[in-house]
């Protein structure tokens, strides 16, 4: 598992945006499916979004399509999470992983379950 730091959380009021950056400690990302996930206090961890090691190929959760992107410049080892329209239920610690795993379903569903090296994260909190 490729150890990464997240970055650009913070307090944000409802109908506002921001970009998390995720870059890596170690190693280059151009190898790796790439995904970002949140995990609100009291839930479980999901999925927020994937992309391929290329950037040609995305998934998203089904309930943040329309408000999430994500992008990847492997040049600089560094990927993207734009969050728009914030909303108070998007408060969460929001994190991101890489896998050799070959798909961005396989990632986005059921692979993330098994990593344990999670970092502190980006926190976003988002008022009323």
């Amino acid at each position: 598992q490729v150890q990464l730091v997240e970055s650009g959380g913070g307090l944000v009021p409802s109908g506002e945006s921001l970009k998390l950056s995720c870059s890596t400690s170690g190693p280059t990302l151009d190898g790796y499916v790439v995904g970002w996930f949140r995990q609100a206090p009291g839930k479980e961890r999901e999925h927020v979004a994937c992309i391929s090691s290329d950037g040609t190929t995305t998934f998203y959760a089904r309930s943040l399509k329309a408000r999430v992107t994500i992008s990847r410049n492997n040049a600089i080892n560094t990927v993207y999470l734009q969050l728009n329209n914030l909303q108070p239920e998007d408060t969460a610690v929001y994190h991101c992983a890489a896998s050799a795993v070959p798909s961005v379903y396989s990632l986005c569903t059921q692979a993330y379950k098994s990593l344990d090296l999670w970092g502190q994260g980006a926190l976003v909190t988002v008022s009323s």
